[in-house]
């Protein structure tokens, strides 16, 4: 029974489409499981909740001709119950079951045994996959195994097509494609925005190929044909360069395999034949690939087996041809919204920027670095937003609801009448925030709060002068090594801290000491290890290796020569003896460049305040450092032990957590007692909630990213300190983020705010 459900697995993964996918696993478990009816039910949601109906799909036993038709609420018959109790029902009689419902002109009235399980998809049931017997028997214990094991290989599937509008052919209302579809991740920049999707994908995958109109067949297989010939000429030359290096051995003979291959023969036979009958070159390729891989994955023979990835391997090269001779031909659309898996700054890069509107990745969380990048940016952004169909969202009119972490694809009626209404209001919202820009953050009963900017690139920097920032809180060293292909030295470092430092002449400059390591890799420092965010990073990484970690230092305290604005911020700071063998290389950087004539001022010095040992020995920590800068994101993420970048588990990652919170009191009450001053340079610092409690905490400092800025500053000159630490006091009363999130939603709503954050999470 395993191997049959790794083969049905392996065979659904190769269909064509889900409606393929649902019929081949109707027929195959019908067969595994040697009962006389196999039926898929998949949950219909339309725009009335109330509507919402399980609709059949696929069936083998049952009358065909009733596939989207029958529909369930889920208030009825047995598949009804299985879908709204979440949980498998396993009957000897079906009909005596009081919740069973007789459908006609279904063929369903002579069976007896019934096993129904849900097809789930993170804690959302989507359908229901059904057997039946005309006996009267209970199903095995591995039956139910069996079944509820291919549901959820299944589940992810139906999510996928129900995003890229694949089920619209199949509904029993209106066409799905012509009806809204909301996928749901995590807020990762706010706003609302509609644009158009343009879809990344990292790699070459057959499996992401689109169909698409061909109007000339015969250019169509030049093409392929060119792709075909390049791949073919590679190996080639592969060929003899391993005869070169390693002389004549076995290893040529799959060269010439592959030559032979590409030369003729059926592979490329079918390719040719699907091109003329009106296919595009790539979904030729697809399904040429895929059926001859269906062939050697039925194999016995092992050997022959592996064949089958040689087959989809040579596939990948030739579409890799094929893209990489379309991509310079692509037209942009006006207001793109980027779709992808593992977006990072490099994919930005790649198109029109002043066209970019949103950004929708399905990995990461709000706090990842390409949420923080899209609120330096002021776009609106939605982070792991799990399993996205990202080819078949292509060039489709998306939603983008920063706030919520929503993608909204293919809005209609009402909701699109008032998504509308929000991305106006959000446009407004904008321009009214534009004229705060040279008055201070101070609250209506006088307390003055400084704001100022995070950023990563000198090119930040223009932004952040144009909010009116009072002073860089933290300045990320880590992005200038990143963008290089080897650690810059000591004179190249003090010319990029020096534009910085001199840019905000007369405020401060907080200069962070290269923090890599975790989700921050440098490419020619490579960092192997199985945990990495407890491992070797931060100020752990540069205290082993003096000489990073001493140039780094000469250099900025170089460029602050005749400034005197510096700050010099330590992270990931777990331990006293950390903290002080750091403090001797400042001042032996110090040393070494007054004897070399040099007339470096001495610069504050700072801890950053995100492991939770450095929390409770924090009453020492404050004593031997000039301030503090408290990390929320990588401080949430350890006093909860959620990996903030890791989808499964992001949703539970909320820094308004009761734990985080006292946390922060505690560092801010320590700051407090020894009148040092303290910073929060998190994310948590750009939230409005966020900020509304740091204001009741008596936080001095909050760094953000600049299009961040404007919206806190309205907070701060809104919000009174006496109102914001009687909040703080209610909120430290709470149980649950949730209960948080929604008395600060209503504190907001109440003082005007309301347009600064959306209800609910």
């Amino acid at each position: 029974m395993l191997d049959e459900l790794r083969r049905i697995v392996t065979e659904v993964t190769l269909s064509v489409d889900l409606r393929a996918a649902l019929d081949l696993i109707a027929r195959r478990v019908r067969d595994a499981l040697q009962v006389e009816v196999c039926s898929v039910y998949v949950l219909d949601h339309p725009e009335d909740a109330e509507d919402t109906v399980l609709v059949l799909q696929a069936t083998e036993g049952l009358n065909k001709n009733m596939i989207g038709t029958v529909a369930l609420h889920l208030n009825e018959g047995l598949v009804g119950l299985v879908a709204r109790r979440a949980e498998l029902v396993n009957l000897e009689n079906a009909p005596d079951h009081p919740a069973f419902k007789f459908v006609s002109n279904i063929g369903e009235e002579r069976y007896h045994g019934f096993l129904g399980v849900p097809i789930i998809y993170r804690g959302d049931v989507l359908g229901v996959l059904v057997v039946q017997t005309h006996d009267q028997r209970r199903f095995s214990s591995d039956q139910e195994s069996f079944l509820v094991t291919l549901a959820s290989q299944l589940a992810s599937g139906i999510r996928q097509a129900q995003v890229s509008g694949e089920l619209s052919s199949t509904t029993i209302a209106k066409p799905k494609l012509e009806s809204a579809v909301t996928a749901r991740g995590l807020p990762g920049s706010p706003g609302v925005v509609f644009g158009t999707a343009v879809s990344v994908l990292d790699v070459v995958d057959l499996e992401t190929v689109v169909d698409r109109a061909v109007s000339d067949p015969e250019e169509e297989w030049r093409v392929l044909q060119a792709a075909i010939e390049a791949v073919r000429a590679e190996f080639a030359q592969l060929k003899q360069d391993f005869a070169e290096a390693a002389g004549n051995t076995d290893e040529n003979m799959l060269f010439d395999a592959f030559i032979l291959m590409l030369g003729g023969g059926s592979l490329v036979d079918s390719m040719e034949q699907r091109v003329r009958k009106g296919q595009s070159a790539s979904a030729a390729l697809r399904d040429a690939v895929r059926e001859h891989t269906a062939v050697f994955e039925k194999m016995s023979d092992p050997y022959l087996r592996e064949r089958a990835q040689d087959i989809r391997d040579l596939g990948s090269r030739i579409l890799a041809k094929l893209q990489a001779r379309t991509q310079g031909e692509r037209e942009w659309p006006e207001r793109i919204v980027l779709v992808g898996r593992d977006l990072s700054a490099s994919h930005l890069a790649e198109i029109p920027t002043n066209r970019l509107v949103g950004i929708v990745s399905s990995t990461g969380s709000g706090s990842s670095h390409l949420a923080i990048l899209a609120r330096a940016l002021g776009i609106p952004a939605a982070m792991g937003v799990p399993d996205l169909p990202i080819a078949q969202l292509n060039d489709q009119e998306v939603v983008v609801d920063g706030y919520r972490g929503l993608l909204i694809v293919r809005p209609v009626g009402s909701l699109r009448q008032e998504l509308m209404r929000l991305a106006q209001e959000e446009a407004q919202l904008t321009a009214e925030l534009s004229g705060l820009r040279d008055l201070p953050a101070t609250t209506p009963d006088g307390v003055r709060v400084g704001l100022h900017v995070n950023i990563g690139l000198l090119s930040d920097m223009a932004p952040s002068m144009t909010v009116g920032a009072e002073g860089i809180g933290l300045y990320r060293t880590e992005v200038p090594f990143q963008i290089r292909k080897q650690f810059p030295g000591e004179v190249e470092q003090a010319g990029i801290y020096r534009e910085a430092l001199e840019t905000f002449k007369g405020k401060p400059v907080v200069l962070r000491t290269l923090d890599v390591g975790g989700d921050k890799p440098l490419s020619y420092f490579p960092i192997k290890e199985d945990n990495p965010f407890l491992g070797w990073r931060g100020i752990r990484l540069v205290l082993d290796h003096p000489e990073i970690f001493l140039t780094q230092i000469r250099a900025m305290l170089r460029a602050s020569v005749g400034l005197d604005n510096l700050g010099i911020l330590l992270p990931m700071v777990g331990s006293v003896d950390e903290l002080e063998t750091a403090k001797v290389y400042i001042h032996q950087a110090l040393t070494e460049l007054r004897e070399e004539g040099e007339a470096v001022a001495t610069p504050r010095i700072g801890v950053m305040i995100e492991v939770p040992s450095a929390v409770y020995q924090i009453d020492i920590i404050v004593g031997m450092v000039d301030f503090l800068s408290i990390g929320t994101n990588d401080l949430t993420q350890y006093i909860l032990a959620i990996d903030r970048n890791n989808e499964r588990v992001a949703p539970r990652y909320d820094a308004l957590h009761p734990a985080v919170l006292r946390a922060i009191v505690q560092v801010v009450s320590a700051c407090q007692g020894s009148g040092r001053e303290v910073a929060v340079c998190g994310e948590l610092a750009g939230d409005p909630m966020g900020a509304v409690l740091l204001l009741g905490m008596g936080i001095d400092v909050l760094s953000m990213s600049a299009g961040s800025v404007p919206r806190i500053k309205w907070v701060m000159r809104t919000m009174s300190h006496a109102d914001a630490r009687n909040l703080l006091a209610e909120a430290l009363n709470c149980h649950r983020p949730s209960e948080i999130r929604q008395m600060l939603y209503q504190a907001l709503h109440e003082r005007g705010l309301g347009g600064l954050v959306r209800a609910g999470r």
